[in-house]
């Protein structure tokens, strides 16, 4: 998980188009698997498969919230009001707070209960009903590929 240093804000539904450009730039620089993604107005979530050759999920993390302050700054977003004590890493911009949350999937039942904590959080959170509501989110490409259960799917 990535969270937007101020949690109110809708920055990444309103940049979406530069967080997916951000994202494909990232992974042409350091290539890395998808295997769900959903971005909600201020935290995004993501399962990835990264490469055993090149493992470095931070660094991935760090070009992607880079590109994505700079490109949304020069549209017009404007970082929020630091928080007393608060210091951004280089790049991030006050946009992000430091850090992300990481977890390595030990197994498939893992992956697969990650991915559906994915498609579910725009629910959890009350934006939508059901997870094939919520644009932003991977669930859709999986529906097109028929790798969604009858479930998650409508």
């Amino acid at each position: 998980m990535v969270c937007l240093a101020d949690r109110t804000s809708d920055a990444l539904m309103a940049h979406l188009d530069i967080l997916r450009e951000t994202v494909r730039v990232t992974r042409r620089d350091r290539p890395f698997g998808i295997l769900a993604w959903v971005v909600l107005p201020d935290h995004m979530h993501a399962v990835w498969q990264l490469p055993a050759e090149d493992p470095d999920y931070a660094q991935r993390w760090g070009r992607i919230k880079a590109r994505f302050s700079r490109d949304a700054r020069r549209t017009g977003l404007v970082p929020p009001v630091p928080r007393a004590g608060f210091r951004p890493r280089k790049g991030e911009l006050r946009i992000w707070q430091q850090g992300f949350w990481e977890h390595h999937c030990r197994n498939e039942a893992d992956v697969a209960s990650h991915i559906r904590y994915c498609w579910s959080n725009p629910v959890k959170h009350g934006l939508v009903r059901k997870p094939t509501d919520w644009v932003a989110s991977s669930i859709h490409r999986d529906i097109r590929l028929g790798n969604v259960d009858a479930q998650w799917s409508g």
